[in-house]
Order: structure tokens, then C-alpha cells, then sequence
């Protein structure tokens, strides 16, 4: 449904330029919808370093639900998360973020039950988890909180919304 709202798509190198003309320090994020640039379910390690490099200076991020038991995807987003790109990892529940966590490449976020009322949680492995500011505080957008495109510890969770909030009732 959002893509058919998009207009026409910028090719990858004009995207590039785009990044590159950020202001230094920009927030900014890529990837509203979509993921990583990938063939056959492996991410493109020459286009990310292409925009980790467009990103120096910038604090983009983005988030990707890419097979991480595929060692070249683990190693392209590993490479991000350490030049200042964060990719975080995304998981469709509290056990999967445990998953996610443990592979050590970068921050991870998960999808928590649209109903959940405690701020902060923990992982079945004992991880720290916080409810996105922005989700529950008219005050906070991302602009204003950033978390995402920190290289960090604690677990982002985003309350399910939308067509997918029943499915992640059910994770």
C-alpha cells in the first residue's frame, strides 16, 4: 500500500548524492519501507559501502529483517554498524531479539503486542527492552530521540499498529 503512494524512485546513485548533501550530523533514515539492497536474499556489500561512505559525517540508520544466519549479511551490517551507519536488526518477537542480540553485529528492535503497557521489559534471556519513546509521548519523535541510530545495548520494542497488529498478538 505504501509503495503505491512513492513517487517514482531515485536510482541508487542519485540517492547517494542526495546523502552526501546531508548537513554533517544530519539524523536521517533510510528505508521507510522496503529493506537493504539485496540479490537472492543476500545484501549488496558494495551498495552499503557505497552508502557508508555517502553517510560519513551523517547519522543515518535503518532497520532490516535479512537473514542473519547468512554470514555475508552478518558481516555487511557488522561493517555498517562499526563506520557510523546503523542497521538495526529486527525482530518479530522477544525470543528472536534474544537470537538477534547474541550475534553481536548491531542494535536490535522488536515488534511487541499493541496492548503492552510496561515501558521497560526484558528479553527471555534477560535483555533489556524499552517501548520506543515516540510511541507513547506526544512530545518525542524520532527527530528528537535518535535511540535508533545509536549503537546500543538495551532492545528497541515498537507496540504492533496497523494490519500487523494481530499477527504480533500472536508471536
Amino acid at each position: 500500500m505504501l509503495w503505491r503512494k512513492m513517487p517514482n524512485a531515485t536510482g541508487w546513485a542519485e540517492f547517494l548524492g542526495k546523502v552526501r548533501a546531508l548537513p554533517l550530523e544530519q539524523l536521517w533514515r533510510h528505508n521507510q519501507a522496503g529493506d537493504l539492497p539485496h540479490t537472492d536474499q543476500r545484501i549488496d556489500a558494495a551498495a552499503m559501502r557505497d552508502l557508508i561512505s555517502a553517510n560519513d559525517g551523517k547519522r543515518g540508520f535503518t532497520y532490516t529483517h535479512h537473514d542473519m544466519a547468512i554470514s555475508a549479511n552478518r558481516e555487511i551490517v557488522r561493517e555498517c554498524n562499526a563506520s557510523g551507519f546503523t542497521v538495526n536488526l529486527s525482530a518479530d518477537n522477544l525470543g528472536e531479539a534474544d537470537q538477534l542480540k547474541a550475534l553481536g553485529v548491531g542494535p536490535v528492535v522488536v515488534v511487541v503486542a499493541a496492548d503492552t503497557a510496561e515501558r521497560k521489559l526484558s528479553t527471555p534471556a534477560g535483555n533489556r527492552v524499552v517501548v520506543c519513546p515516540a510511541t507513547y509521548r506526544d512530545d518525542i519523535n524520532c527527530k528528537a530521540c535518535g535511540l535508533c541510530a545509536r549503537q546500543r545495548e538495551v532492545i528497541v520494542a515498537f507496540p504492533a499498529h496497523g494490519v500487523a497488529k494481530a499477527k504480533a498478538a500472536n508471536h
